[in-house]
């Protein structure tokens, strides 16, 4: 299971009482990372929970491969990135450098329709401009939602349980690693947690999920 979570790019997983053939319960990314928060004395998450991201070789992902926008771009732009690149988000980071502004969710696109600040001018909002709407419109119309467009952030230097807690309480998929000054590094996501997790023995799966779930040419797992 955790194979699939991680290396096969699966977000969640059936499963099947074999039985009743029907589906007892689905296994998410996020339950997995709960798991770990509310059981951190589990033998398999014990040896390295304590340990500090650099040392355990997360993230995966460096800042060169990272898919960000500019606050001067588009907001349209980054969700077109989130379709070519195949992600649940992108960071905005300050025109002319890399400093942390602001995220940018797919579930946010639901704002381009539902905010008029927003839909009046949507060929030409900036991701800058865009964040400040959606705060807004999110502290006027929906009070206690939680405020999808929080950069969270985190240190290289911080123990990899401080990072699933603040995974596990904000519900979110990924968490982007800053430095003393705020200037984005790198990104950490669900799937990198998992994968520590686990190993795949050669030719475990033979080649069961050839053409049905193939993996990317830059696959990060």
């Amino acid at each position: 299971m955790l194979l699939l979570l991680s290396k096969y790019r699966m977000k969640s997983v059936p499963m099947v009482d074999l039985g009743e053939a029907k589906i007892d319960i689905v296994i998410t990314q996020s339950a997995v990372i709960h798991m770990l928060k509310e059981y951190p004395g589990l033998h398999l998450f014990e040896s390295w929970g304590s340990k500090k991201l650099f040392e355990l070789g997360l993230p995966l992902m460096k800042n060169s491969h990272i898919v960000k926008v500019h606050e001067d771009e588009p907001v349209l732009q980054a969700f077109k990135l989130m379709r070519q690149n195949g992600v649940g988000g992108v960071p905005v980071v300050a025109s002319g450098g890399n400093k942390e502004i602001g995220n940018i969710n797919i579930r946010d696109i639901q704002f381009l329709l539902i905010a008029p600040e927003i839909y009046r001018d949507l060929q030409s909002i900036t991701a800058k401009n865009f964040l400040t709407s959606v705060i807004s419109y999110i502290e006027e119309h929906q009070s206690g939602s939680p405020l999808l467009s929080i950069m969270v952030t985190c240190r290289k230097d911080d123990t990899l349980k401080q990072v699933i807690l603040k995974l596990d309480s904000m519900k979110i998929h990924r968490i982007y690693v800053v430095d003393e000054i705020g200037n984005l590094e790198e990104v950490l996501t669900l799937r990198d947690i998992i994968s520590k997790l686990v190993q795949e023995p050669r030719g475990y799966f033979g080649d069961f999920f050839d053409g049905v779930l193939p993996l990317l040419a830059n696959s990060r797992v």
